[in-house]
């Protein structure tokens, strides 16, 4: 997979003991940190796609504490030189990492299997009530060159 430009993974580190765990997300000292926006956590019931959407000025820190996810995202970007290009993640409990998703890149989301997915993002920027940096593209309209549908094989 050619890798969307300006997208970043951080592999996280699950450290366990007979307490519990600890898995440090985002730390202000790290190369791929910017700026601290607000954290929020967003859940996706099984099968469930939440997107297409996004945003002109922020990035996005995503990492799934909880079940798994497959995030999907779409380089519009026309002055790139990954436009048109894609990229899938299979991220949460089985592949623990922190996903950098850039401005203007259209990402969505989608729970798989028989669990929630729990979605934690850490964004550069605070959400604005009264001039959202959110836009959508509905997921099965067909703007976006993928489908959302399980592939089997």
């Amino acid at each position: 997979m050619r890798m969307i430009e300006g997208v970043k993974i951080k592999p996280l580190r699950v450290i366990p003991d007979e307490r519990g765990l600890v898995m440090e997300m985002l730390r202000c000292d790290d190369e791929i940190f910017e700026k601290f926006g607000q954290v929020y956590l967003s859940v996706a019931y099984p099968g469930v796609v939440k997107g297409w959407h996004y945003h002109k000025l922020q990035t996005d820190y995503f990492t799934i504490v909880r079940g798994m996810m497959k995030v999907v995202l779409y380089d519009q970007r026309e002055d790139s030189p990954t436009n048109g290009e894609i990229n899938e993640f299979f991220m949460g409990e089985q592949n623990p990492i922190l996903l950098v998703i850039p401005p203007l890149v259209v990402h969505g989301m989608k729970a798989i299997g028989t669990g929630p997915g729990y979605l934690v993002n850490c964004p550069n920027l605070p959400y604005n009530q009264e001039n959202p940096d959110e836009h959508r593209i509905d997921p099965h309209s067909g703007v976006i060159p993928y489908s959302w549908e399980r592939k089997d094989g």
